[in-house]
């Protein structure tokens, strides 16, 4: 399959182009009913020819470029009506009735309160074009109204309050938010790519809107992404300030898979500037050794590295309710569980070589050798819950 993608600089298509590439490739193997031959991609900058080549071979044209932050309002027209017209022109010129997607947008809508604009104008123009293109040649159209998109890659400080936001709050830069009840409906680019795909195997999502069912009576006239969240500033705004607490207090906030959390934090983290992607950890030290606290959670306890200096024993506690995961990644150590009220010890010797897992039991008293004469013991340890120094669950007592 070839595939023509305009606007492939754009958010949108830098994320598509690079989603297709990986398939193109052999990168990614997760769409084995995908084949991707050739990729035409087009901007801005694109010799016009190659605009003709690709609209002779392609199998399928993502159109994405379009003008939302023009200099004069002339430019809507050009961008968003004009262009799309010599694109189905040239595709008519070639013969060529393959299936053609439109990026539009949710302003397009006659119902939407920007309906009078002149984007949501030559926005909903475009769409017109691309339907009677359709009902002319018979051919496939994808018509999308995306709501606010945002994910890696996003421009900040142009139209996207999510990429303004994340920019702003990891340069500790100020944002404004006049009403933080405001709802918005934002699509993740991950999202919008996965129906991409889908739309590219034949299975897009397709709906109606009222807006223009007067004008297109045929079922399923627009299509849609499936996956959006509906989440308010100041909502957005709490999860953000976490997100860049998160160095100082070790604390991962909750972010439950498909959820909007998990999205924005990756969106966050994708704009951290140079000095902020690494940070140091507190080491406590002693004669012993160290221990380094790494991660928090909110439900799942905390990470911790801990360095034991050749034959130090550390531990000699044991919990009520905290239980443990103890994983030796560098030196030779010997892990010791006594059961309160028992003589019976076990005993489990571990090595970096060999990368095992040994369960603390609650209710065992627990110590941790450094069997080496010459080399530290590295362990790489996670508790179920994070220490609580009002209720530390951890009591002395010699294994």
């Amino acid at each position: 399959m070839k595939i023509l993608i305009t606007g492939a600089n754009g958010f949108v298509g830098k994320n598509l182009t690079a989603a297709l590439a990986a398939i193109r490739d052999g990168k990614d193997r997760t769409h084995p009913e995908l084949c991707v031959e050739d990729l035409f991609l087009y901007d801005l900058s694109t010799d016009c020819t190659c605009l003709e080549e690709a609209c002779r071979q392609a199998d399928f044209v993502f159109h994405l470029a379009g003008v939302n932050r023009p200099k004069c309002a002339e430019e809507f027209q050009t961008g968003n009506v004009d262009f799309l017209a010599e694109l189905l022109e040239k595709l008519e010129k070639y013969e060529n009735r393959c299936p053609v997607m439109l990026a539009s947008s949710v302003q397009a809508s006659l119902l939407g309160r920007y309906a009078e604009g002149d984007y949501g104008k030559s926005k909903r123009a475009g769409e017109e074009l691309l339907f009677a293109y359709g009902q002319r040649t018979d051919c496939k159209t994808l018509i999308y109204r995306f709501p606010n998109l945002f994910g890696k890659w996003c421009r900040p400080n142009y139209n996207s309050v999510v990429a303004t936001f994340c920019y702003n709050m990891a340069r500790e830069l100020p944002i404004t938010v006049n009403d933080p009840s405001v709802e918005l409906e934002l699509l993740y680019i991950d999202d919008l790519v996965d129906e991409m795909m889908a739309a590219l195997a034949g299975r897009e999502h397709r709906c109606e809107y009222d807006g223009l069912q007067v004008m297109h009576d045929e079922q399923g006239a627009f299509c849609f992404a499936p996956v959006t969240h509906r989440v308010a500033l100041g909502e957005m705004v709490e999860l953000l300030e976490s997100f860049c607490r998160q160095p100082k207090t070790l604390l991962l906030p909750d972010i439950p898979n498909g959820s909007f959390a998990k999205k924005l934090y990756s969106t966050y983290l994708s704009y951290l500037p140079a000095e902020k992607i690494a940070f140091d950890l507190d080491m406590k030290c002693d004669a012993r050794g160290s221990f380094t606290e790494v991660l928090r959670t909110v439900s799942n306890g905390q990470f911790s590295v801990n360095v034991s200096k050749p034959g130090i024993t550390k531990g000699e506690h044991w919990h009520h309710t905290k239980w443990e995961f103890f994983m030796v990644v560098s030196g030779h150590g010997l892990i010791r569980q006594r059961c309160l009220g028992s003589d019976e010890v076990l005993e489990f010797e571990v090595t970096g070589e060999r990368h095992q897992a040994v369960h603390l039991l609650p209710g065992y008293t627990h110590s941790l050798v450094n069997l080496s004469d010459c080399e530290d013991l590295v362990t790489v340890m996670w508790a179920n819950e994070c220490f609580d120094p009002a209720k530390p669950d951890t009591f002395f007592e010699k294994v």
